[in-house]
């Protein structure tokens, strides 16, 4: 009972640090422009730190029903589904990583304008399509497929 509870627990912050991730990126993907004020990178330095909090917070719920509470890790190990899914969130975080620098760089500026690099909104609006892609994996995954029988 105490363990059914403890993984109902960690599947539901799962889903809440999931939806904030997908929220805080949306938001960035909606605020970034190709010129900012420093304000605007103040601000978007904020939206992405959520991001990237959240996104440490489903990566370690996930590690745990993963490893330790749900169903036996092998359901997951076993599953090539399962591996994509990690390879693109990683590749989101890899993502992630020139917008977060971006934005610390410029959120003490007072620069009126403020152009930002294409490259930058590019992987912005990339991790939102590997945003609607994990999930479908993720529901594949749950369904058994994937899993050699």
């Amino acid at each position: 009972m105490i363990g059914k509870m403890y993984y109902e627990l960690v599947r539901l912050l799962h889903f809440a640090a999931i939806f904030t991730f997908a929220g805080a990126l949306v938001i960035e993907n909606m605020a970034i422009k190709p010129q900012i004020t420093g304000e605007d990178a103040r601000n978007l330095a904020k939206v992405d730190a959520v991001c990237g909090v959240s996104a440490i917070f489903v990566l370690l719920f996930g590690l745990t029903l993963w490893l330790w509470v749900g169903k036996p890790s092998e359901f997951y190990s076993s599953n090539p589904l399962f591996h994509a899914k990690l390879g693109l969130f990683t590749l989101m975080v890899l993502c992630a990583i020139a917008p977060t620098v971006f934005y610390n760089k410029h959120s003490k500026s007072e620069e009126e304008v403020i152009e930002v690099p294409k490259l930058l909104r590019l992987l912005l609006k990339f991790q939102l399509v590997l945003l609607v892609l994990i999930p479908v994996l993720a529901l594949l995954m749950a369904r058994g497929i994937g899993i050699s029988s």
